[in-house]
């Protein structure tokens, strides 16, 4: 009965929850175990995967369609590599800065799909050859691109991988851990079901203030503010700033206050792995907030 619930975030179809919860429940064990002394055992920590609901049943990852730049859209999709890229110039000396024709955003080129294309295509060459992304192809950071409009967008998908979370929640539940797009999954999940017995919600990585996203929230911000997430009493929230899925890496002021407070927003620095999940699990500063949340009572 897992007292934690790892959710990962995209690009994990190639994995499965066995395999994911070996190496993700390892890092949340060392973790919790050097920053508080508390022990672990492998059955306390579990993961919600819902990797699966990318792909069609029956397939592999590896069945992905050969997409390129004339494949994404000129809405979310466009929006988000746009941010990215925006930020990974501010970071990197590698990534061009484009100039002021170049700056108008995707939505000036909607108008022509092959303006659009060359625009996208620009900006897929700088991205794979970022240390952000390595290694990437065009085609997977498409791919990654797609999962993250069709979990806001497609209501199979957002019930499918909101229902992998609830298959894992139980009573003993008290901590999730969610990375990524995960986080989108776990706080939508925790709105859903406030009953729940979790006291505690670690995101790590997220992309939970990136307006693209946060303007398509379930619930729908109200003036501005995200809801909080259902029956959490603390929601402690770590970015590195080099992490550029988390490049609104501040979640505070973007959602109202819980029961003792708003999000606690922690800073760490994950080396040249500034996105990893595991990296962020073993980090000191998300490690204590899972430990003190498995040390607290009971809501």
């Amino acid at each position: 009965m897992a007292r934690v619930v790892l959710v990962h975030g995209i690009a994990q179809q190639f994995e499965g929850p066995e395999l994911l919860g070996l190496r993700l429940g390892a890092a949340v064990r060392d973790g919790v175990k050097l920053s508080s002394g508390l022990t672990l055992e492998p059955e306390d920590v579990a993961c919600a995967f819902y990797g699966n609901v990318f792909i069609e049943p029956g397939s592999r990852s590896g069945d992905l369609p050969p997409w390129d730049e004339h494949d994404v859209d000129a809405g979310l999709e466009a929006d988000l590599l746009d941010a990215w890229c925006r930020r990974a110039a501010e970071l990197d000396d590698a990534i061009p800065s484009w100039d002021e024709e170049g700056t108008r955003g995707p939505a000036g080129y909607a108008a022509s799909r092959a303006l659009l294309s060359r625009w996208v295509r620009e900006r897929l060459n700088a991205l794979v050859e970022a240390r952000f992304f390595e290694p990437v192809s065009r085609r997977m950071l498409v791919s990654e691109l797609k999962q993250v409009r069709r979990y806001l967008d497609e209501p199979p998908v957002w019930q499918a991988a909101r229902a992998a979370v609830a298959a894992q929640v139980n009573a003993d539940t008290r901590v999730l851990v969610a990375h990524s797009l995960g986080s989108a999954v776990a706080y939508e999940a925790l709105c859903e079901n406030p009953g729940w017995p979790v006291t505690d919600l670690v995101t790590v990585g997220s992309p939970l203030g990136l307006p693209m996203i946060f303007r398509r929230l379930s619930p729908l911000p109200v003036e501005g503010r995200g809801a909080w997430p259902g029956g959490v009493v603390r929601w402690t929230n770590v970015a590195d700033p080099g992490d550029i899925v988390a490049l609104v890496d501040l979640l505070e002021p973007r959602f109202v206050s819980g029961p003792v407070g708003g999000v606690d927003d922690r800073t760490i620095t994950n080396g040249v792995r500034m996105h990893d999940f595991e990296r962020y699990l073993t980090a000191p500063k998300t490690a204590s907030a899972i430990a003190a949340g498995l040390q607290q009572p009971p809501a």
